[in-house]
C-alpha cells in the first residue's frame, strides 16, 4: 500500500491527468477521489516525494494518515539478513551518492544497503537534510544494559582528551597511544559512556583474559556481565571479548548483537580475513586502538575508513616527558663480524650485488614472484647475508655481557630476537627463561611468573612478545638485531615504558653489526620512535 491522496472537490480532466503522472487512481470513497502515489512513476517522472506532495498541495489534495509518511521526508533503517537496509518513498540516491560502494540499492531488498562503518554519516546526512530517520536496529539508541555503568579510576588528562575526541567524532575513530599509556582504560571509559552491548576483539588468549578482568575490575561489572566468545565457551553477553581468528570465523552469529566495536591491536584488521569483521559486525559505533595503526603497506587508509578514521595521538616522547611513561633512552652498542664470518659476508655480498643489478630489494621481489631466476637467487644470498649478521658470534657475546651487567644492578631485562633457535641458545647461555612461538602454554606461564616475581631477571623473546604478553615492570630491553618495522620498535620500546615503583628511566640496548646492512637500519631509530 502506497501514499493515499484525498480530493474531495471536482478534478478537471487537466488536473486528473497531471495526477496520473505521479500516482494511480484508486476510485470513489466517502465523497472523496482516492490517488495512490506510484514510486515507478515519479522515477520516471524524475520527481522527489517533496515534489510531489507539493503538486498534490497546490492542487488542494490531502495525504491520508499512513505510518510513518504522513507528508513528512521520513527514512527507515532496519536490520534484514545481517545487513543495515535504509528505504524511503522519498528518492535517496541524490542524498547518498557520495558515499560510494558504502551505500547501495539492492532491487531484492527494495531499499539501500548500508555499511555499518559509515551507518552513523548516512543517518546524520539525511537529517540534516530534513528526514525523519526511524531507527527499527535498536542499535543508533541501545538501551542501556546498565544504567549506574560508570569507570572506577580516574583518568589522566590525556584518556580524558583521547574519549572527547572519539566521542566528538560520532563515537568513531582510531586512538593511537604507546603500550603501557593505558589503551584499554580509555576504551573501557567509552563502554561505560556509551553502556551498549558491547563486542570486544583482541589478538591472543593472553589478552582475551586480560580485558575480561580489567572489565570487571574497572567497570564493576559481575563476571556473568562479561562474556568470553572464544575456544568451547562461547558466552555472549553485555561486554563480549573474542579474537580475531574467532571473530572472523563466527561473524554471522555476531553481526547483529553490539552497537560498540572495540578493536585492540587494530592495525591487524586490514587483512583479508580480519576485515570481515570491521565489514560484517554491524556495530555503528566502534574503537580502534594501537600503538602504531600506520602499516607499512599502507592498508592503514583501508583500516581508518572501517573504523572512522584516526582521531587521536600522543606519542612516547611527550608520554615520557609529561611523566605518564618512564623516560627512556637508546644505546647502540657497535660489534663486529668473526674473520670467518666476514670473509663468507663478503662472498655472498658481492654475489648479490651481481645478480642485484642494481635493484633494490621491492624490485626483485616483484621479479621473483613473476619467475625471474636471477632475482631468486638473489633473494636467497640476502637472506644468508642477513642471518650471519643475526646469528654473528659477537653479537650473542654483547647481549650476555649486557644481559648479566643489568640483571647485577637490579634490572629486569627482556631480549628480543627474530630467529628461534637464538632465542634457545642465548637463553641457554644465560640460565634464563625463552617464549618463542613454539613454547606451550604452561612453559610459557612459568617463564613469565618466574620474570614477574623476579627470580629470573633475564626473558628472551621472539616476535611473539612484540605484543599479547603481559609485562609491566621490565625496565631494559636488548634488541638483537634491528627492526626495520616503525611498529615493532615502538611496541619492544613500549614494553619498557610503563611506570613502575623504583623505575627511573628504561633503557634500550640496540646491538649492531658494523659495516653490514644493520647499520642503514640504526639510523632509523630516532625517527622510529619520535613519531
Amino acid at each position: 500500500m502506497g501514499l493515499r491522496i484525498r480530493f474531495a472537490r471536482r478534478l478537471s480532466d487537466d488536473e486528473f491527468y497531471e495526477l496520473l503522472r505521479i500516482a494511480d487512481y484508486r476510485g470513489f470513497e466517502d465523497g472523496a477521489r482516492i490517488f495512490e502515489i506510484n514510486p515507478v512513476k515519479l522515477k520516471r517522472e524524475g520527481l522527489s516525494l517533496r515534489e510531489a506532495l507539493a503538486l498534490v498541495d497546490e492542487l488542494g489534495g490531502v495525504v491520508e494518515e499512513y505510518p510513518g509518511y504522513g507528508g513528512e521526508m521520513v527514512a527507515r533503517l532496519r536490520v534484514e539478513d545481517g545487513v543495515f537496509v535504509l528505504r524511503s518513498r522519498e528518492r535517496l540516491l541524490e542524498y547518498l551518492s557520495e558515499f560510494g560502494r558504502d551505500v547501495r540499492y539492492s532491487r531484492e531488498k527494495k531499499g539501500f544497503i548500508v555499511r555499518p562503518y559509515v551507518v552513523v554519516d548516512v543517518v546524520e546526512k539525511l537529517r540534516r537534510a530534513g528526514f525523519e530517520v526511524i531507527d527499527e536496529t535498536g542499535l543508533l539508541n541501545p538501551k542501556p544494559f546498565r544504567e549506574d555503568l560508570s569507570i572506577g579510576v580516574k583518568l589522566r588528562p590525556y584518556q580524558v582528551e583521547a574519549l572527547e575526541a572519539w566521542k566528538a567524532h560520532g563515537m568513531r575513530g582510531v586512538i593511537a597511544l604507546p603500550t603501557g599509556a593505558g589503551k584499554t582504560i580509555v576504551a573501557l571509559a567509552a563502554i561505560a559512556e556509551l553502556k551498549a552491548p558491547t563486542l570486544i576483539v583482541v589478538y591472543t588468549r593472553e589478552q582475551l583474559k586480560q580485558w575480561m578482568e580489567k572489565a570487571v575490575q574497572v567497570l564493576g561489572l559481575k563476571p556473568w556481565e562479561v562474556g568470553a566468545y572464544y575456544g568451547e565457551e562461547k558466552r555472549i553477553a553485555p561486554v563480549t571479548v573474542t579474537t580475531y581468528q574467532t571473530a572472523w570465523r563466527r561473524v554471522g552469529e555476531l553481526a547483529d548483537r553490539f552497537s560498540l566495536l572495540i578493536v585492540d591491536e587494530v592495525h591487524h584488521l586490514p587483512a583479508e580475513r580480519f576485515r570481515l569483521i570491521a565489514e560484517n559486525i554491524l556495530a555503528p559505533y566502534r574503537m580502534g586502538l594501537s600503538a602504531t595503526p600506520e602499516r607499512e603497506d599502507g592498508k592503514h587508509v583501508e583500516l581508518f575508513r572501517l573504523m572512522g578514521g584516526l582521531v587521536y595521538r600522543k606519542s612516547a616522547w611527550e608520554l615520557a616527558e609529561q611523566g605518564y611513561l618512564a623516560s627512556f633512552r637508546i644505546v647502540t652498542k657497535y660489534v663486529t663480524l668473526t674473520p670467518a664470518e666476514a670473509k663468507r659476508y663478503r662472498e655472498l655480498r658481492r654475489a648479490f650485488q651481481e645478480l642485484a643489478a642494481g635493484r633494490d630489494v621491492n624490485e626483485l621481489i616483484r621479479m621473483a614472484a613473476a619467475g625471474d631466476e636471477r632475482a631468486s637467487k638473489a633473494l636467497k644470498l640476502l637472506n644468508e647475508m642477513r642471518k650471519i649478521v643475526a646469528n654473528a658470534e659477537n653479537k650473542l657475546k654483547a647481549a650476555k655481557e649486557i644481559a648479566e651487567a643489568e640483571a647485577e644492578r637490579g634490572s629486569k631485562v627482556i631480549i628480543f630476537t627474530q630467529y628461534v633457535e637464538q632465542a634457545k641458545k642465548l637463553a641457554a647461555m644465560l640460565g634464563a627463561p625463552a617464549i618463542t612461538g613454539k613454547t606451550d602454554k604452561v612453559k610459557r606461564d612459568l617463564a613469565l611468573t618466574l620474570f614477574k616475581t623476579g627470580r629470573a631477571r633475564i626473558l628472551v623473546v621472539t616476535s611473539v612478545g612484540d605484543e599479547g604478553l603481559d609485562i609491566p615492570d621490565a625496565n631494559v630491553g636488548i634488541l638483537l638485531s634491528p627492526s626495520g618495522s616503525r611498529r615493532q620498535f615502538i611496541q619492544r620500546l613500549g614494553r619498557l615504558l610503563r611506570p613502575a615503583p623504583g623505575k627511573s628511566e628504561a633503557v634500550l640496548y640496540e646491538i649492531i653489526v658494523k659495516g653490514t646492512m644493520e647499520e642503514a637500519q640504526a639510523r632509523r631509530k630516532l625517527f622510529l620512535v619520535n613519531f
